[in-house]
């Protein structure tokens, strides 16, 4: 597991490659998918930064989402004062407040 620091560039560089990853999709305890993030230019960040919390914690709990967070770096903050501006980011804020686990399902290229 890395240590991350204040910067997501830097942190990104640190987590494993998304090479033949085509998305991720998140799956709430009713099986129901919420959210999916694509590999395209804008998502890629995030969809390595999930790719990384399934492969460490192999869902998306509070302690991923907590560590999630600290990923992000700069942009946890300005998520937090911008509601909706981040919404991978506003979903593991959630995720530690609610307290409700998702599935991160990787699916291949």
């Amino acid at each position: 597991m890395i240590e991350p620091g204040a910067d997501f560039k830097e942190n990104l560089g640190l987590l494993p490659a998304i090479d033949g990853v085509a998305r991720i999709e998140l799956v709430d305890g009713a099986g129901a998918v919420v959210a999916t993030i694509e590999n395209a230019p804008g998502k890629q960040g995030s969809l390595k930064v999930y790719q990384y919390l399934q492969q460490e914690f192999g869902a998306l709990n509070v302690a991923a989402a907590e560590h999630g967070l600290l990923v992000f770096g700069e942009h946890t903050e300005d998520a937090c004062n911008n509601p909706g501006a981040h919404p991978n980011i506003d979903r593991l804020i959630d995720v530690v407040s609610s307290g409700d686990a998702l599935t991160i399902n990787v699916i291949a290229a």
